[in-house]
């Protein structure tokens, strides 16, 4: 049962910008802190940015602050990662997660989201 779907990940030139989606299928997680995480190849996965429930507060990793920016809409239960000025470095899989309901702060620990989505690839050419 996917709950969470992610769309727009491609291939661009460095300097380039790209917009990520996360799709809330089920309608689950419309008040819950949603994240979004990376994993480049051979590496663990780790936190690029994070929103609160009602979208009044975000978080970003010092890797995606100034270049990245999250939001939300709630009405149609989506998560956006626009991300600019891309690096070779930002090459990864990306992936959309949710923390369950109830929790307040965004964290940059995987094992506290429960819902993730299949990821989409971002390749950043140089």
């Amino acid at each position: 049962q996917v709950q969470l779907v992610e769309s727009g990940g491609g291939v661009v030139q460095t300097g380039g910008s790209l917009r990520l989606s996360c799709a809330d299928s089920q309608r689950a997680f419309s008040s819950s802190i949603m994240a979004w995480f990376r994993q480049a190849p051979g590496k663990g996965r780790s936190f690029v940015a994070g929103i609160t429930g009602n979208g009044d507060g975000t978080k970003y990793s010092d890797a995606a602050k100034g270049r990245f920016t999250i939001s939300r809409n709630n009405a149609d239960n989506t998560v956006t990662l626009e991300m600019n000025s891309l690096k070779p470095e930002d090459t990864a899989v990306y992936y959309c997660a949710a923390r369950s309901r109830g929790y307040i702060l965004v964290t940059e620990i995987p094992n506290d989201y429960r819902a993730w989505g299949q990821g989409t690839q971002v390749t950043v050419s140089s």
